[in-house]
């Protein structure tokens, strides 16, 4: 994994070295219109952006990279359909005792199935990893109430003890570190195939947000392009995200250059009309096949649960098909 400071510092550094573009930081979007038609000029399509500066900038492409709850979206009046999981994910960055089973050199991610919601390590360099748990609002909210060595207890538990142990341990109020080390030497596990224990939590780095499905009707608009978040949200079981993120830029990219070459307005829609062409089908795919595993692992027991266990060993065994798999979830085709 890379970490999203170190995206983020990268990216800002590429543009520096590239030039000719304006950053406003600790600014924030007050409004968005669309323009007016002066003696000079006419920007009644042209969406008008308002800084809490009182700057305005006029955009002959607005992109909405800006998240789930996209103001832009709103702005373009274009729908976003689906569901709420009526599951909140869990994140923190903790801290194991080593790192990791294979060292610095061969780094592994971890992921249980338990009946309220998946729980995974995500590995960070060093001894860190990054915790993403999906689980129920009240227990997302009780986590968060948690002491470190409780919270880091509740975690060590979700990759060691039973289902029903876990949900025992999710009613008491205090406590936890106590009664894993009690509940802990009664339960058969391999050391091996889980991750090392944790032994901290970064301070301050606890969170917890709402999981759910959306998908935008479109991904275009007059002069409006939407990327990332601002197009689709994703249940994080498969961690793609910013996958999917990162493929929409690229295309966007591509899209814009594309109609530059050929002497194309860039915020036309027939400009635009490639990238959501490429990118709508492809995330749509991907969406319906997460929401499938999520409804898939939501089920506790019964032959459900022989049936996908039989499929994944199924594909671990088929070197080809896991290899497709492996190079559609990094975005390689």
């Amino acid at each position: 994994m890379t970490e999203n400071l170190n995206l983020t510092s990268a990216l800002l550094a590429r543009l520096d070295e590239l030039g000719g573009v304006s950053v406003y930081d600790k600014t924030r979007v007050e409004d968005i219109q669309l323009g007016e038609e002066t003696d000079n000029l006419d920007l009644r399509s042209w969406p008008l952006i308002t800084l809490s500066s009182g700057k305005t900038l006029a955009a002959r492409l607005l992109v909405g990279a800006d998240g789930a709850n996209s103001p832009v979206r709103t702005f373009a009046g274009i729908d976003s359909r689906g569901w709420d999981y009526e599951r909140h994910g869990v994140v923190a960055t903790v801290q194991l005792d080593g790192h990791g089973w294979g060292g610095d050199a061969v780094k592994t991610a971890y992921q249980r199935f338990l009946p309220t919601g998946p729980v995974a390590l995500l590995p960070l360099p060093g001894a860190f990893s990054t915790l993403v748990w999906s689980t129920l609002p009240q227990h997302a909210a009780h986590l968060k109430t948690l002491s470190p060595p409780d919270f880091t207890a509740m975690v060590n538990a979700a990759f060691r003890l039973s289902p029903t142990d876990l949900a025992y341990m999710h009613t008491l109020p205090s406590g936890q570190t106590s009664e894993l080390a009690w509940r802990e030497p009664h339960t058969p596990f391999d050391p091996q195939h889980i991750p090392q224990r944790i032994t901290d939590v970064q301070p301050n780095s606890t969170a917890s947000f709402p999981l759910k499905m959306r998908h935008a009707a479109t991904y275009t608009g007059e002069r409006v392009a939407l990327l990332g978040d601002a197009a689709h949200t994703i249940h994080p079981l498969a961690g793609q995200g910013l996958n999917q993120g990162q493929g929409d830029a690229a295309a966007l990219a591509a899209t814009i250059s594309t109609a530059v070459a050929a002497g194309m307005d860039i915020g036309s829609t027939l400009a635009l009309e490639s990238y959501n062409a490429e990118r709508y089908q492809a995330n749509n795919l991907l969406l319906g096949v997460v929401d499938k595993l999520h409804k898939l692992y939501s089920v506790g027991s019964g032959p459900v649960v022989w049936g996908r266990s039989w499929g994944l060993k199924a594909v671990d065994g088929l070197g080809v098909l896991k290899g497709f798999f492996m190079r559609r979830a990094a975005g390689v085709r």
